[in-house]
């Protein structure tokens, strides 16, 4: 029988001992906001271990430049169009959800929908257990909440943290009103967290940890507060490398970290602080800077340390490499744009499997990779004029990675090329949403 999803369920895993899954994900963490990605003020230790000893992938990209629809894509797989997800999703309670009615109108929801199927449903019908640790931002309506998603257990806040009303919740029940005391929650997703892999350390199991920061407004405990040398910013990514740490250790304890896959990356580039990696543009800009985030992938058992890997992908991808770490059959019944990266990490393959990724502002495609090329398509920018779109612009990221010198008239091949993919791409893309 048909779930309401329309997927039936992948059967129990197929691997003789699947790996235990982790995806840690920051919220408006830069590209060069971390030390085994370039940065040298802010302290992450425990995140460059994770980094020298597994994959970096330094050509890595969010699905869109802000929150909720990069989160639709990490956790379905699927561009964020495909999901209704095209807009930051604000509380159900609020001017803020009149105001996303009126602008979504038929483009956009308020909560992911229910015909979509999660990366949490998929391990869960597995034999997975799973859990989301942190920020949800998918919905908060009924039927729209991570234990409504395939989560068995959750901790976290429901929104993003400048939202009110902020509760804190524990699967239904709110065990912090509103307003939660921000300095401790890092701690608290860590603890949590801890308690998670210990219940399931012989079982394999699944952890979504979405950390609140480093978006604003910044917070972190006493204990981190003006220990770094980039403020209260620095401040906040140390803990969360601390909070990495801490799981590095408590995995090393139960003898399961070498077969475990952690996957740590950002949803989208900076917004007012941080370092997009002197990259071109910040949160909210399908340049560089707003959409290329770091991923580092660790599993000693498939991944081999010190790789750095630079062909494109994107975090639609980690939803098949997932179910492909773990043995469980990818969903038919959809189109799932992600692909498996396990062959590229595990030096099987040298390219991406991508000959084209697609980057979407909202419900509008902005812009196109491949290979080493980037089509912007004519678009609004945070600084166009009134009323006057740019572009379009064709840049050599290999040469020029800060998007600062159009070569559209140079390349004309190239041109039409991308062109003729972005028309032929619209048309198939519309039919499957």
């Amino acid at each position: 029988m048909l779930a309401r999803n329309g997927w039936s369920g992948g059967g129990i895993f197929t691997n003789a001992s699947p790996p235990n899954i982790i995806i840690i994900l920051t919220d408006d963490l830069g590209y060069g906001d971390i030390g085994c990605f370039g940065n040298e003020i802010i302290r992450t230790p425990n995140l460059d271990y994770l980094g020298t000893r597994g994959a970096r992938l330094t050509n890595f990209y969010s699905s869109a430049p802000v929150c909720s629809p990069s989160r639709a894509g990490l956790l379905t797989g699927r561009y964020p169009p495909r999901t209704k997800i095209t807009q930051v999703l604000f509380p159900s309670r609020g001017i803020e959800s009149i105001v996303t009615a009126y602008v979504g109108l038929k483009t956009s929801v308020i909560a992911l929908p229910k015909d979509e199927i999660t990366l949490a449903e998929v391990l869960k019908s597995a034999g997975y257990r799973t859990c989301c640790i942190g920020k949800w931002h998918l919905g908060d309506i009924k039927g729209s909440r991570p234990y409504e998603r395939g989560f068995e257990h959750y901790l976290g806040l429901l929104y993003s943290n400048d939202m009110v009303p902020l509760a804190l919740y524990r699967n239904q029940k709110v065990i912090e009103p509103h307003p939660v005391n921000q300095d401790y929650l890092t701690r608290k997703y860590t603890e949590e967290a801890l308690w998670f892999i210990k219940q399931n350390k012989n079982k394999p199991f699944f952890l979504y940890l979405a950390h609140t920061f480093p978006h604003i407004p910044l917070h972190c405990s006493p204990e981190f507060r003006g220990k770094s040398k980039a403020g209260i910013y620095g401040d906040c990514v140390e803990e969360i490398d601390w909070s990495a740490g801490r799981l590095i250790e408590a995995l090393d304890s139960y003898g399961i970290l070498n077969n475990t896959l952690i996957m740590f990356s950002s949803d989208n580039g900076p917004w007012w602080t941080g370092n997009p990696g002197y990259q071109r543009g910040r949160k909210g800009d399908s340049f560089e800077g707003g959409m290329r985030v770091p991923l580092i992938a660790f599993w000693p058992e498939q991944i081999s340390a010190g790789q750095v890997i630079n062909e494109p992908a994107m975090n639609i991808d980690l939803f098949s490499t997932s179910l492909s770490s773990a043995g469980v059959e990818i969903p038919k019944n959809r189109i799932i744009d992600g692909r498996n990266l396990i062959p590229l990490l595990s030096g099987k393959v040298k390219k991406s499997p991508h000959r084209f990724l697609y980057f979407y502002k909202g419900k509008n495609l902005e812009a196109v990779r491949m290979g080493d090329w980037k089509y912007q398509l004519r678009h609004y920018v945070h600084y166009s004029p009134v009323g006057r779109p740019q572009g379009p612009w064709l840049f050599n990221l290999k040469k020029d990675p800060n998007e600062s010198y159009n070569v559209y008239d140079e390349y004309p091949e190239i041109v039409k090329e991308l062109e003729d993919e972005i028309k032929s791409w619209n048309r198939g893309f519309n039919r499957g949403l």
